[in-house]
């Protein structure tokens, strides 16, 4: 038996607007500098990562990203400072919870292992 802790945020509609999907197709736009690059690592299509930034920075209310349309030299994307801080608020709340998770697990169920 075990305890999983999953962090899902939604907005005030009820909807889902961000996660781990989101945070690490983030991650994947700092790695690879391209919102298509990091849908594809993920095997994802575009426009499904394409929509969640846009279903996450409308709930939001600022831009997680900074989108280049590409052309002779490329595009490309990469987050905006907002969307850095928000990242790293989102991973600092979700592992905190995760420990918080844990500790509770072990009191509740001090048996398991």
């Amino acid at each position: 038996m075990k305890s999983v802790t999953r962090i899902q945020l939604l907005d005030d509609n009820g909807q889902k607007f961000f996660g781990e999907g989101p945070a690490r197709l983030l991650h994947g736009v700092e790695e690879a500098g391209s919102l298509r690059a990091a849908a594809a690592s993920m095997g994802m299509a575009y426009t499904k990562a394409l929509k969640l930034m846009k279903n996450a920075e409308n709930a939001l209310g600022f831009p997680l990203t900074v989108r280049a349309a590409g052309g002779k030299h490329g595009g490309g994307s990469c987050l905006t400072p907002e969307g850095k801080e928000w990242l790293n608020r989102y991973e600092s709340y979700r592992d905190a919870c995760i420990q918080a998770n844990h500790r509770l697990y072990l009191e509740f169920f001090p048996e398991q292992p």
